[in-house]
């Protein structure tokens, strides 16, 4: 009957084995703390952009906000009161 538990090997293959697979999990690791890296600073770009973004909606709605306002009586056609005794004859 075999056994379940694993027998270890007279030319050290299984601790070779165990050695590589903690090799390649530092190896993960350390690839998955470069991308943690990597997306922290492109989440922060984003925000900054965001940001930015919004500061100037806000200002260009500063700015309508500041235009006088014409009436619509004359379709935007109105000339002040220069330029229209420069077009009568």
């Amino acid at each position: 009957m075999a056994s379940d538990r694993p027998v270890a090997s007279a030319d050290g293959s299984d601790e070779a084995d165990l050695a590589k697979a903690f090799q390649e999990l530092a190896k993960g690791e350390r690839t998955a703390t470069a991308l943690e890296n990597q997306l922290s600073a492109m989440e922060a770009k984003i925000e900054a952009l965001l940001a930015q973004a919004e500061r100037d909606q806000a200002d260009a709605a500063a700015r309508r906000a500041q235009q006088p306002v014409t009436g619509n009586a004359d379709n935007g056609q109105s000339l002040n009161k220069d330029e229209h005794n420069e077009q009568q004859p």
